[in-house]
């Protein structure tokens, strides 16, 4: 069929295939459609994180038997916090306001635990700090089992220096260089009834999954619109001959 052959779909109009719209069409609507796809990807891996977050809620467990499993598990450890070398997790925001969150080392017979003690506002003035001290006694801690939080978008991290250390969006790469030791993938995010804790309003990272089921309608709706659009364009009412 040549690009400009036409197809009668309805009594009294011409449809004609013309090869550059039709390439256009094809590319933007398998475009729109994987857009779409990935969105409805992206909103059944956040089914699944929020449900693992809800297991978080289940009575605690020994450490020793959930390291290295599933995020959100729910943990318990002995230990002793270093009140010395904590991190302070800059740009960090809760209701509108600028802060840090806390991550203070719990160390323990298995190793070093970053425990997240929760969001605290930031000082006026840059070159001030809050107050985070925390004793170092024998204490049992309980809390989720999580990542480091991510940035969007990548970019270069320093060590920074001194004590307590300000980071933005450290990996743990950066962090057991911090520490010259090595120090567990994952971090524990604090229950919320536990002491020494600030604002601990936990709860799964990113858009739920009915925002991403929302968007992947909306993609598959500008597909389909772009299909219609198509056909309207490269239809044609034929002229009637007596």
């Amino acid at each position: 069929m040549s690009s400009d052959e036409g197809v009668s779909i309805v009594r009294g109009s011409r449809f004609t295939v013309r090869l550059w719209p039709t390439v256009f069409a094809l590319a933007g609507i398998v475009a729109l459609g994987s857009l779409g796809t990935w969105q409805v990807r992206r909103g059944l891996e956040k089914q699944a994180q929020f449900r693992a977050f809800a297991r978080g809620d289940a009575p605690a467990v020994p450490y020793g038997s959930a390291q290295g499993q599933a995020r959100y598990a729910h943990v318990r450890l002995e230990g002793r916090y270093d009140p010395e070398h904590q991190l302070l997790l800059d740009n960090m925001t809760h209701d509108g306001r600028v802060g840090y969150r806390v991550l203070t080392p719990l160390r323990t017979t298995l190793g070093t635990l970053l425990v997240d003690r929760g969001w605290i506002p930031a000082p006026p003035r840059r070159d001030q700090w809050p107050q985070i001290s925390v004793t170092d006694d024998v204490r049992t801690v309980a809390g989720r089992l999580d990542e480091l939080p991510r940035a969007g978008i990548a970019l270069a991290e320093s060590d920074g220096s001194g004590w307590p250390r300000r980071l933005s969006y450290p990996d743990l790469a950066t962090v057991r260089r911090v520490y010259g030791q090595h120090v567990d993938p994952q971090i524990l995010l604090l229950d919320g009834n536990a002491p020494d804790g600030y604002i601990r309003d936990w709860r799964p990272g990113g858009l739920p999954p009915e925002r991403h089921f929302g968007y992947a309608v909306q993609w598959y709706g500008l597909a389909f619109a772009l299909f219609v659009i198509y056909l309207v364009v490269n239809t044609r009412r034929t002229e009637k001959h007596p």
